[in-house]
Order: structure tokens, then C-alpha cells, then sequence
């Protein structure tokens, strides 16, 4: 009997299965042919026969990519913008999910982000590049920081809200009974507990502020010693001879950090957004 119900059953998981694998080799494909790209020579990226393979696979565009004279200090401009977009979003989402959870003003500020998460953020590039240019910061990192960071923050409240309001106040008020301050609460027991919420938020705002082009091409204007890795990106193409093989490589050296950041936390990413689903 339970082998005539494993047969029955196994025909819908097979399909799932499959379905699975189709639409996961539909989503890698274009990062398998950016790979492609950066390996094939010039000749055959140019080529009117494109092919999915390369027999004589090379390593000059990585070459030219890391030959340009700026592009470690693109890189090291992108990894800072990232990291301080990760933490301060990360700190401040924590303290406003605990306060929006807890407190009993929580409708009227999850009404106010749910607004905020509502703009396009094309509608406020160019309000923000005067309030940049107000506040002395055009052509430095904290005009790359400082709009990541709000922007990130309405999805991350909205996320770790959820993490938060799992934790029951009977845990919070125990540790008040046993003598523990509303820090040390925060901090040795809510913040663990919240953790995998804080990872998910993490690689969404990572994401964002490493892929950034349009806040990098709005607010750094003549400073290039300030400019990411996307803006790296345009030292390779140009209008009339672009070269298609250095933005490939580019682009391949850009996804790394992002692939190695995955890895690094994805068992907790897991966990993050299947509590979130829950939530």
C-alpha cells in the first residue's frame, strides 16, 4: 500500500522537479554567458555565429579589467559604500522593528514606511542630489551611503518586524524580573533570536548598494576616485568601439563578492526569509 502511494505521488514530485530545474538553468543562463563573454576572445564575441562554448578560452579581458589604473580603488569604494549600507541599515531596522513592535504608536510609522517603500526611487533622485549638494556631499561616499541606507530601511522594519513580534513579551519580562536592563535585553537576548531576520534584510541591502549605477552616476560628478564598481563598467564601453569582453569581465568580478556573500550566510538567509514567510 505504501508503495502504490509513493508511485502515485512520484509522478507530480518528478514534474516538480524538473520544473525546478528548468526554471533555475532559465535564471543562470545569462550569468553563464557573462562568464562566456569574459573567457571568449575578442573575434568570437564579435562574432555574427554566437556560439554557448569557446575552444580557445583567454584571460585578456581580465587583464584589461585589472590592468585600469582605478579599478582597485572602484572596488574598495564599492566594498565601503556596501558595508556601511549593511550595518547602519541593519542596527537602525533593529531598534525601529523593537519599537514599532512594542510600542503603541506602531500603526501610524508601519502606515508612514509602507508609503516611503511605495516611491519609486527615480521620483527622488534628483531631490536628493540638491539635498547632497546642500548638506557638502557630491562627490564623496556618504551621498552613496546615507540614500541606500533610508531606502533600505522601510523593507527591513517591515521584515524583522515579524521576527520581533515572534519573541513573546513573556521572554522580555522574565529577563526584567531577573534583573537584566532593557540593553542587555536587546542586545544578549532579542538580537540573537532575530538574527536569521537580520541576515535576510542584509543581503537585500548589500545587494542594492553594490549594484547601485544610479545614485553613483547622479550625485559623483567630477570626483572618479569616488566612483564603484558599476561606474567601472563605463571605462569599457564606449558608443563607438565598445569592449564588450571588459565589461564581461567586469561584470564577472563584480558578481563574486556577491556570490562569496551568499555563501557565507546562507544558512541563516534561509532560515530568515522561511520565518519571514511564516510571519
Amino acid at each position: 500500500m505504501n508503495l502504490l502511494r509513493r508511485l502515485v505521488r512520484r509522478p507530480g514530485r518528478t514534474a516538480a522537479e524538473v520544473t525546478a530545474l528548468l526554471v533555475a538553468a532559465v535564471v543562470a543562463f545569462p550569468l553563464y554567458w557573462m562568464v562566456l563573454s569574459a573567457f571568449k576572445p575578442a573575434g568570437e564575441i564579435e562574432s555574427s555565429e554566437p556560439r554557448p562554448w569557446t575552444a580557445a578560452p583567454t584571460l585578456d579581458s581580465f587583464r584589461r579589467v585589472f590592468g585600469q589604473q582605478d579599478f582597485g580603488r572602484y572596488f574598495l569604494n564599492s566594498v565601503v559604500v556596501a558595508v556601511a549600507v549593511v550595518i547602519a541599515s541593519a542596527f537602525i531596522a533593529f531598534l525601529a522593528a523593537t519599537a514599532v513592535t512594542r510600542f503603541r504608536f506602531r500603526t501610524t510609522l508601519l502606515i508612514m514606511f509602507l508609503v516611503a517603500q511605495m516611491v519609486p526611487v527615480e521620483a527622488l533622485t534628483i531631490p536628493l542630489f540638491f539635498v547632497m549638494r546642500d548638506l557638502g556631499q557630491l562627490n564623496t561616499l556618504w551621498s552613496l551611503i546615507l540614500p541606500h541606507i533610508a531606502f533600505s530601511l522601510p523593507f527591513a522594519i517591515w521584515m524583522l518586524r515579524g521576527f520581533v513580534k515572534g519573541v513573546p513579551e513573556a521572554l522580555e519580562e522574565a529577563a526584567y524580573i531577573d534583573g537584566a536592563s532593557r540593553a542587555r535585553f536587546l542586545w544578549q537576548i532579542l538580537f540573537p533570536l532575530v538574527l536569521p531576520g537580520l541576515v535576510a534584510t542584509s543581503v537585500f541591502s548589500f545587494i542594492s548598494a553594490w549594484n547601485d549605477f544610479l545614485f553613483a552616476k547622479s550625485f559623483i560628478i567630477s570626483d572618479i576616485s569616488r566612483s564603484t564598481l558599476p561606474m567601472a563598467l563605463l571605462v569599457f564601453y564606449k558608443p563607438d568601439d565598445p569592449d564588450w569582453g571588459g565589461v564581461m569581465a567586469a561584470s564577472t568580478v563584480m558578481t563574486i563578492p556577491v556570490l562569496v556573500f551568499f555563501v557565507l550566510v546562507q544558512r541563516r538567509l534561509v532560515s530568515g526569509l522561511g520565518g519571514a514567510v511564516k510571519d
